[in-house]
């Protein structure tokens, strides 16, 4: 039995959403080990989206099987107004299902995607948007500049070849000083890295003055909502590793752009603050480099502590 009216039916209008939605998600299952500093390094991802966001947006965050102190932080965020959508889930996802979810359920139209270990600088959205507008046709979009091999983008260098209009160079476009501290913010090895630095060339395209590199980043990335709706959704068997590029192969084969921006508009901090512990791969202990079998057998231990900590 019904006694009364909903008091909603007399509403004639709802505020409709804004039209970028910016999309977190995150895991944090203890505050120890390599998670140590990952709730300070959320709390500086979300700080830098809410002071250097220009423009209409929401934020939606989304925590999955996470640390008790991470879904009392993200409460009170949103208690506060700084976010407007909230996600909780009582066990880890893995991010690909996560996306499924919470990419298709973001309201906007165009849906900026971020790791939780990644600060914006200013300006970032009115440059993205500007990349959107200058290639309607692209969906993805990296507000950093980025190496990466342009092979990985065939729909783009596709679309290249038939523009007269595009300008386009090819070439050693990165210096290293501005590879490395990203590649460094990964984990990789100084050489590993270098390695790839050299073997790989950059193709740097300019429209109306502007220029923009081929390939974009699925740890920060915007999409326009109608590509990603052809695009999802990811096979969520896989957390990590390969799976990773799924959501760029899915958006590549339904011909959209990959692109990232020539200058650079966020960072990849990792899972410690600037300057809070060593680089992961300076590999050394009291001024002297581990030996590789040292390396190799607390990499092993690492592992096998984690999976029977964490793993399901």
């Amino acid at each position: 039995m019904r006694v009364g009216q909903n008091p909603m039916k007399s509403v004639e209008r709802m505020v409709p959403p804004a039209p970028v939605t910016v999309v977190v998600i995150n895991y944090i299952p203890a505050l120890s080990g390599y998670y140590a500093q990952s709730l300070e390094v959320l709390k500086r991802c979300l700080g830098s989206i809410v002071a250097h966001t220009d423009g209409d947006y929401e934020l939606m965050v989304c925590v999955h099987g996470s640390h008790v102190a991470e879904r009392e932080h993200v409460r009170a965020e949103q208690g506060a107004g700084r976010l407007r959508y909230l996600s909780l889930a009582a066990r880890n996802l893995g991010t690909r299902a996560a996306w499924n979810v919470a990419l298709a359920a973001a309201p906007g139209e165009v849906v900026v995607y971020a790791d939780a270990d990644v600060y914006f600088h200013p300006g970032w959205l009115p440059a993205t948007l500007q990349a959107l507008e200058d290639f309607p046709n692209a969906g993805m979009v990296s507000a950093k500049p980025l190496l990466t091999p342009p092979e990985k983008s065939p729909a783009t260098l596709a679309w290249l070849e038939s523009q007269e209009r595009v300008a386009v160079e090819r070439g050693k476009l990165f210096p290293w000083e501005d590879y490395w501290p990203h590649a460094r913010s990964l984990g990789h090895e100084e050489g590993q890295a270098r390695d790839f630095w050299e073997q790989h060339q950059a193709v740097r395209m300019s429209q109306e003055g502007r220029n923009y590199f081929v390939g974009a980043v699925h740890f920060q990335f915007a999409a326009p909502k109608a590509a990603l709706q052809k695009a999802l959704p990811i096979p969520p068997e896989q957390p990590m590793g390969h799976a990773n590029f799924l959501l760029d192969i899915a958006l590549d084969e339904a011909g959209y752009l990959r692109l990232c921006t020539a200058e650079n508009y966020v960072d990849h901090m990792g899972n410690v603050l600037p300057g809070g512990l060593a680089a992961p791969d300076a590999g050394a202990h009291r001024g002297r480099r581990l030996p590789g079998p040292v390396v190799r057998l607390l990499e092993w231990l690492h592992n096998k502590s984690f999976e029977a900590l964490y793993k399901r």
